[in-house]
């Protein structure tokens, strides 16, 4: 299997965004769960449109950087979510739970916005 690539990228506005391409699945996830614990932005957008393949541990991963991010006091937002990542967050019902948006621009936008108000 292919594997993930993680690319990080930090705005000069205290964001954090991570762009995943390939699976997220549990042979892979250990890189994306050490990224996340060492954000400290006052947000932090992940990227999906170039995720193949996502399985129950992608999401665990997924979820668990949600409820960081929360326990944290800081905004979370999944961005250009791939048609079959949407498909396992709507199967687990978490679709409802995790903010995401249709772009990246979309995301950034309302994350610096959220940020400015807390």
């Amino acid at each position: 299997m292919d594997p993930l690539e993680i690319r990080s990228d930090e705005s000069l506005s205290g964001s954090r965004t991570l762009f995943l391409k390939g699976p997220v699945t549990l042979g892979n996830i250990f890189e994306f769960q050490d990224l996340v614990r060492q954000v400290q932005a006052k947000s932090l957008i992940i990227v999906l449109d170039e995720v193949s393949y996502m399985d129950s541990a992608g999401l665990g991963a997924i979820l668990g950087a949600y409820a960081s991010c929360q326990r944290h006091g800081r905004q979370f937002g999944l961005a250009n979510v791939s048609p079959r990542v949407r498909t396992v967050l709507q199967v687990a019902e978490v679709d409802t739970l995790i903010p995401w948006y249709d772009t990246f621009e979309a995301a950034r936008l309302h994350l610096a916005s959220q940020a400015e108000s807390a």
